[in-house]
């Protein structure tokens, strides 16, 4: 069970945790959990402002953050009765305090700092979970993830070392899980194989979760987040918005790609590949059953399962009669797109000219400047993709003319279809996407 930060982001909040544990305790669940909200994104600050030489601002950043995790010790825990958090706490004040004052002498490289300082989320949430849930009855005992996953030395998006990490979770939490009690660790965090600790980059909760899911053959991964699975599109557009009961890997791994929120793919793979079944549920509404991610799930009778979107897109088009029948073209656009380390989103080629997408365009001159050595090349800002996805989509008779016919008064600048089975993408005008999606999810929905 990975609970994200919003569900552990108070007492309240807490109290719902302690509420989703207790009530599967049958099932012996190992809980993984992210720091409490906003408190890596202070940990981020204080490194950086360390890093500009001002150390007693660093530190003192941190304070309103530390009681945070004070109030809801003290609301669960007894006073007179022992308390273990508030020793960790301490602890991690000098620590922190040590490696911010490292920071700003420089005496350790940056990246190695600034890892371990936002390991401290995790290591609190983990520690206090662990104290609250013991002081409610439940036999909880804290894991230290750092003996647990072992990753190399690229600090800040470390990767793990599955066959040692493997080997470690059984030998550590078998025999936890075996004896009744309940594994509370931190996500996100790890250690390389010199004991030094590495996060595991974006997503990194559910990544550990999925390791040590993986890991031990759980038979279920539930991620606990702050909404009710996967939508049928954002519910901020559509409020008829529902949830989708199943959905294959691959739909997932497409409509995270697209901005859908809950999810990113790579996070859940491990579960994926030994076919644990992945559920994403709301912590707010514990009851609701939210979304199934399996390796393969059924098609749906309209064939749509989502409409995801992404904003702020920029279409770039190159064109060129150099690329007429010439083999080596692409592979000279594609190697700008590395050199600048850009992602291209949607592509859609013809014989002398090609049509890309960029949501980042952080390096976009420099690219252009690269591009016009190849052709002419043409920058249009303010788009928007609209993906829509399903099992079945490239095998379904009709089901293109359904979506371009619904909304037939737009002007579709870019589409591709036919690279995945389960994606049907394409290139809007950014003001026209609301209504857009509005007009498929009644359409499909």
């Amino acid at each position: 069970m990975k609970f994200g930060g919003t569900s552990v982001g108070d007492v309240a909040a807490f109290e719902r945790v302690f509420h989703i544990v207790s009530t599967q305790i049958e099932r012996r669940p190992i809980v993984v959990v992210s720091a409490m909200t906003k408190v890596t994104d202070a940990l981020l600050a204080a490194f950086e402002t360390a890093k500009n030489g001002d150390f007693a601002e660093a530190f003192a950043s941190l304070e309103t953050h530390f009681e945070r995790h004070v109030e809801v010790s003290k609301h669960f825990i007894p006073e007179g009765s022992p308390n273990l958090f508030n020793a960790e706490l301490e602890f991690a004040r000098g620590e922190l305090s040590d490696l911010l004052m490292r920071v700003t002498r420089r005496s350790l490289p940056l990246s190695m700092l600034k890892d371990a300082i936002v390991s401290y989320g995790e290591q609190l949430s983990s520690r206090l979970l662990a104290e609250v849930l013991k002081a409610k009855g439940v036999n909880a005992r804290q894991i230290d993830s750092r003996r647990l996953i072992v990753t190399d030395d690229e600090f800040g998006a470390a990767q793990p070392l599955i066959d040692e990490t493997n080997e470690l979770v059984k030998l550590e939490l078998g025999s936890i899980v075996a004896a009744g009690e309940v594994p509370i660790m931190g996500g996100f965090i790890a250690a390389n194989r010199a004991g030094e600790t590495t996060t595991l980059g974006r997503g990194g909760s559910d990544y550990s979760a999925a390791i040590v899911a993986a890991a031990l053959g759980a038979d279920e991964l539930q991620i606990w987040t702050d909404v009710t699975g996967v939508m049928t599109c954002d519910p901020r557009i559509c409020s008829s918005a529902r949830t989708i009961p199943v959905l294959s890997y691959e739909e997932a791994a497409e409509l995270a790609y697209f901005g859908a929120k809950v999810l990113h793919p790579k996070t859940i793979k491990p579960a994926v590949d030994n076919s644990i079944p992945v559920r994403v549920c709301n912590t707010f509404e514990p009851e609701e059953i939210g979304t199934m991610i399996v390796a393969d799930s059924a098609e749906t009778p309209n064939k749509i399962k989502s409409i995801a979107h992404k904003k702020n897109i920029t279409i770039l088009r190159i064109s060129s009669a150099r690329m007429l029948g010439s083999y080596g073209f692409m592979s000279a656009v594609f190697q700008v797109f590395e050199r600048f380390r850009t992602v291209i989103d949607v592509i859609s080629t013809s014989e002398v000219s090609i049509a890309l997408t960029l949501d980042n365009t952080g390096e976009l001159d420099k690219i252009v400047t690269e591009l016009e050595r190849l052709g002419d090349v043409e920058v249009d800002p303010g788009y928007a993709v609209i993906c829509v996805v399903g099992e079945g989509l490239r095998a379904s008779t009709g089901l293109a003319s359904q979506v371009f016919s619904s909304i037939r008064d737009i002007n579709v600048a870019l589409i591709s279809h036919g690279a995945s089975s389960v994606n049907l993408t394409f290139v809007i005008k950014e003001d026209e996407a609301a209504d857009v999606i509005k007009k498929l999810h009644q359409e499909f929905f």
